[in-house]
């Protein structure tokens, strides 16, 4: 725990609160992360800037936010040497002007973003895999028509259809046609990630009964198993497969009540309790109890369960985890079990909080927020049978918090290929050349979540860049490439949220911490395609539980809406 410092000052202006302090003195030899900070020798080029800077300065000068696109003014940053000094006059803003003919869009300029906050929740209470939240939205998007197409199979696509496609159970992109469309024509491309942060079991999890305590192998998924996680109550899901009848079967399983826990060590033990902790050895969950005279890791008659034959795969597996999936799955044969990807997550449903429930509490809500807008989104676009010679797609990949490498990933060929072949099934001259029109033509709006900002840090955050819960979506740029925004990017986007009453914020972290990534520039990059990054807004990013608005979802719903039925008109104005 840290003491105020002395020399913190006293906040006199909304820039105030967003500048950064002079940094508290670091004990040597204080280690954090298993970095050791040495301060035996003065820095030489801190002392002569606090030499030449007076405590009353501020680091950061700026009016308040109100557009996107804000004029270049010269401020004068020398230190103010008033000993109540005032924030300078706030800068001309830039509009642009309201778009002329704007089509007629009532039923999207009266929904109410609350209604989609019910749904959202029990989507993420109900589908806490990567593999339970595709299908989820499969079945969602069969009910409003849209038909489930293979990569294996041949396809015959018309116009006015609707389609999706999944690779690997854990990603999918789907689209609709529009009835006008031509070979070469435009794709309006929502896309993000569904995977989140989890802890996966290992191919071999069954571990050595330890003073009575079974306990599960598990591997962090990204930066999962970390301070967050302790003392959760964890259930276990993914898929199975399953040999039925000659043919192996994929099942999806979810058991959810508290089923693994992984417990702190009581501050009673002092320096052992304090951390940093190890992974492997000091965040193994725990999730049962054998008092029984279990044979030490070291006795070399130990060997491996036999449930299901010598060779079956379950033979390697935890007994009671077995019997307790093959029990929810209605599986007599332990040895028709050919494998499984199960991970553990936290049980505690997604539920309304604050005094006027405002707020969403809910775990995985990185990438999910954006997804389930997405398709929400999309289904609302096509359910109106509005008339298009675009193509309206939804990608939503898996992998994005490990570097999307895998197929299934944003780096993958899954987006490239969905479009060559919607391109092949109605083109009759060089696929090639109207393959790159079409990509020429097309926009993408890299839909992950985005940093809302913290009270308790608002140092941590430019003061004109931090957005806030249930104002709308958020831009993110990033001036080295880790996000896709440029101003022909914002000012489409910007079209598009002024044709359906939508506001955008604003986010761009500060220079000396190094932004996260999505999948917009891989997929941007791959294809040519323009791009712009841009999320709904949350809190405790990388967190086992987070925090969104809870008129967030709905606000992200209309804002995509907005941008699919609005870019076909908006890109040519651009052209």
């Amino acid at each position: 725990m840290t003491k105020n410092q002395p020399n913190l000052r006293k906040t006199v202006s909304t820039a105030d609160l967003y500048s950064d302090p002079s940094p508290p003195p670091v004990p040597a030899g204080l280690t954090r992360n298993l970095t050791t900070i040495h301060r035996s020798r003065p820095n030489p080029f801190i002392q002569a800037r606090a030499l030449q800077q007076p405590a009353s300065s501020r680091h950061s000068i700026a009016g308040p936010f109100s557009s996107l696109l804000d004029t270049d003014v010269n401020f004068d940053f020398r230190p103010q040497l008033q000993k109540s000094p005032t924030p300078p006059p706030v800068p001309p803003k830039l509009k642009l002007a309201p778009a002329p003919n704007i089509p007629p869009r009532s039923d999207l300029e009266k929904s109410d973003p609350a209604k989609y906050t019910k749904p959202f929740c029990e989507y993420i209470t109900k589908n806490p895999t990567v593999f339970h939240a595709v299908d989820a939205v499969a079945k969602q998007l069969e009910e409003h028509g849209y038909s489930k197409l293979s990569e294996r199979d041949s396809w015959k696509l018309k116009k006015g259809g609707k389609y999706y496609v999944e690779r690997n159970g854990s990603s999918m992109i789907a689209f609709a046609i529009g009835d006008g469309y031509e070979p070469g024509n435009g794709a309006a491309i929502l896309a993000g990630h569904v995977d989140a942060l989890t802890a996966k079991l290992k191919p071999i999890p069954k571990l050595h009964t330890k003073a009575g305590y079974v306990q599960l192998g598990v591997a962090p998924y990204a930066g999962a198993l970390n301070n967050t996680w302790w003392d959760r109550d964890l259930g276990i899901g993914g898929r199975v497969l399953i040999k039925e009848g000659g043919k192996v079967v994929s099942k999806l399983v979810k058991l959810d009540w508290p089923i693994a826990r992984i417990p702190t060590l009581a501050p009673h033990f002092g320096a052992a309790a304090n951390g940093p902790f190890n992974k492997e050895t000091q965040m193994v969950p725990i999730v049962g109890l054998d008092n029984s005279d279990i044979p030490s890791a070291k006795d070399e008659n130990w060997k491996p369960s036999l449930l299901g034959g010598e060779r079956a795969f379950v033979s390697t597996q935890p007994e009671r985890l077995v019997k307790a999936i093959s029990k929810e799955l209605n599986i007599t044969d332990y040895s028709s079990i050919v494998n499984w990807e199960l991970e553990l997550f936290d049980i505690q449903p997604a539920t309304v909080g604050g005094l006027e429930k405002e707020f969403i509490f809910a775990g995985r809500i990185d990438d999910k927020l954006c997804s389930w807008a997405a398709i929400q989104a999309l289904i609302n676009s096509t359910d109106s049978h509005a008339s298009s010679s675009q193509i309206k797609v939804v990608g939503l990949f898996d992998d994005e918090e490990i570097g999307s490498l895998l197929r299934q990933g944003a780096r993958g060929n899954f987006l490239p290929t969905i479009i060559e072949r919607v391109v092949d099934s109605f083109a009759n001259s060089s696929v090639t050349t109207l393959v790159s029109r079409t990509y020429a033509n097309s926009f993408i709006v890299s839909s992950d979540v985005i940093h809302a900002v913290n009270p308790n840090f608002l140092n941590a955050y430019l003061e004109n860049h931090s957005p806030r819960l249930n104002v709308g979506l958020a831009v993110s740029a990033d001036a080295n490439g880790h996000m896709t925004t440029d101003a022909v990017s914002t000012a489409i986007l910007q079209r598009c949220a002024d044709k359906c009453n939508t506001k955008l914020q604003v986010f761009q972290i500060r220079n000396d911490v190094r932004s996260g990534g999505t999948v917009g520039p891989m997929l941007s990059a791959k294809t040519g395609i323009r791009a712009i990054d841009a999320g709904i807004p949350q809190l405790s990013m990388h967190s086992i539980r987070a925090t969104t608005g809870a008129l967030d979802p709905g606000l992200g719903v209309i804002a995509f809406q907005g941008f699919l039925d609005h870019y076909e008109h908006v890109d040519a104005e651009f052209k």
